[in-house]
């Protein structure tokens, strides 16, 4: 009897125990809570996000200069999803960019920026992506070109140009400014979009964050260049526009608009403006260019176009309505050495971004079918050679060739 007893207070106190355990590896409310600003910090939704009814469960085609991959599902399914993950897998896949099988993801996923996350923060979204409802979406397979499809030259690639490691705080700046250098060098991995990439889509780290050709845009310079960065812009100019998607200075349009709705708008004032202060403090990573003026023909039938149009939005000396259309003189994304945004804008048009902040909106129209390519070309090197502006001649055959990429 007394063996007996003894056999049942064991397997009591052992089930007591695998209970207590368990429960203790139940995230808490706060961490979750705490793993969903990181998870919006990183744009997660972004990228992994194809359908708005299955938010995080994949399939989102990504195009890069290679071809194109699919997203992967983060929902808790297990047979499709990260459910059956361990919180070592998550933190590997993160900051090291390996899946839980062993095979390397490509750079496209920004581990090497998450690289940079400390662990605690890794299993903080782990816990948050834990919470959404499991979706069965099953991973699409990379559509690259040869060779770029064989995983393992990841391998290579991570050799040459992956550099593991934690974010490493400058003790000369304070806890505001480090933590905007951890976002932006990190898990908002703002250099993805606007540093400059080499021939096998690495980072040019000695110029970045000095702007970059993206999907047919132009993610302009974040860095100190005076008529192309952000000189001008103040802290509270940088943080107003990442919270509203607009400021006195610029719109935000493109992949950037989704970014302001999907992510910046929905961050902390104390995050976004550490990003703000980081930002701000940045030196020129590399010169401007040169800027030979247009001739006088082409700035005066530049400028018969924007009378006939553009006039009655933005006025004859280019100031517009600030927060509701765009000021020009000063325009840093005008003026940026490649004027691809500029051109997106003209041909297909643009809607104002609405946030909590600044839920009014704005329209211009689009005039690929309007105009030519040589008057789109003159109106382009108008505003972008008025007011003080100085940007680089646009051709009629860059026209033409943005007018082929039509979103």
């Amino acid at each position: 009897m007394r063996t007996i007893l003894a056999a049942v207070l064991l397997c009591s106190a052992v089930a007591g125990a695998v209970t207590s355990a368990a429960l203790a590896a139940e995230p808490s409310p706060e961490l979750i809570a705490y793993g969903k600003t990181l998870v919006e910090a990183g744009d997660c939704a972004g990228c992994h996000t194809a359908d708005p009814a299955r938010p995080f469960a994949g399939g989102k085609r990504i195009d890069t200069p290679f071809g194109a991959i699919y997203a992967p599902n983060l929902t808790p399914d297990r047979e499709t999803g990260i459910g059956a993950w361990a919180d070592a897998d998550f933190t590997r896949a993160l900051r090291a960019g390996i899946a839980p099988d062993g095979s390397n993801y490509y750079p496209a996923f920004p581990y090497p920026y998450f690289t940079r996350m400390t662990k605690d923060d890794t299993l903080a979204i782990r816990a948050y992506l834990g919470t959404l409802a499991p979706v069965v979406s099953r991973n699409k397979p990379p559509e690259l070109r040869w060779p770029f499809g064989y995983r393992g030259l990841m391998r290579i690639w991570n050799a040459m140009y992956f550099k593991p490691g934690l974010y490493e705080p400058d003790q000369s700046q304070s806890a505001a400014w480090n933590r905007g250098g951890y976002l932006v060098t990190g898990l908002s991995h703002c250099g993805a979009c606007h540093t400059p990439k080499n021939y096998f889509g690495a980072d040019k780290t000695a110029q970045a964050l000095s702007g970059n050709a993206v999907g047919g845009w132009y993610a302009p310079r974040l860095d100190g260049a005076a008529r192309t960065g952000l000189k001008s812009w103040s802290a509270e100019d940088i943080a107003e526009y990442l919270q509203s998607g607009r400021n006195a200075r610029s719109h935000a349009g493109g992949p950037m608009a989704e970014v302001v709705v999907n992510s910046t708008a929905k961050m902390s004032d104390a995050d976004v403006r550490a990003i703000a202060l980081y930002l701000k403090n940045l030196p020129p990573a590399r010169r401007e260019t040169l800027v030979t003026p247009p001739d006088e023909a082409e700035m005066k039938a530049g400028q018969a176009v924007y009378a006939k149009l553009c006039v009655a939005c933005h006025e004859a000396d280019g100031t517009g309505s600030p927060r509701i259309y765009p000021p020009l003189p000063g325009n840093a994304l005008l003026q940026s050495v490649n004027p691809s945004s500029t051109l997106r804008i003209i041909l297909d048009g643009a809607h104002t971004v609405t946030t909590p902040r600044a839920p009014n909106t704005g329209e211009m129209p689009g005039y690929a079918k309007q105009l030519s390519d040589d008057e789109i070309a003159a109106v382009t090197n108008y505003i972008r050679n008025s007011w003080g502006n100085a940007g680089p001649m646009v051709t009629p055959a860059q026209v033409a060739k943005a007018r082929k990429e039509e979103r």
